[in-house]
């Protein structure tokens, strides 16, 4: 993530116990780093993904319509039918 003056910054991971040692594990054995070998498996993770990605991509730009229904609904997960039984929303 790029910061106003394009440096960027990275942030801490935090992970289980069980899950750090297998990362350490993998990258000794690779011969990589901890943070090469995460990068590398969420790249690939998300690419083996890819459809389900574009999927919920895809249902959240069709929530988000500009109105402030929209906007509630994604803030609570209430359909808009749910928000129109319990009054609707006056703006």
């Amino acid at each position: 993530m790029g910061t106003t003056t394009g440096v960027s910054r990275q942030s801490p991971l935090k992970v289980d116990p069980e899950t750090d040692k297998l990362i350490s594990q993998g990258a000794h054995f690779l011969g990589v780093t901890k943070k090469d070998l995460v990068a590398e498996a969420v790249r690939a993770y998300l690419e083996q993904r890819r459809e389900e990605l574009r999927a919920g991509m895809i249902a959240a730009m069709k929530v988000l319509d500009g109105s402030l229904k929209a906007d509630v609904m994604l803030l609570t997960g209430l359909t808009a039918e749910e928000i129109d039984a319990v009054g609707g929303i006056d703006a």
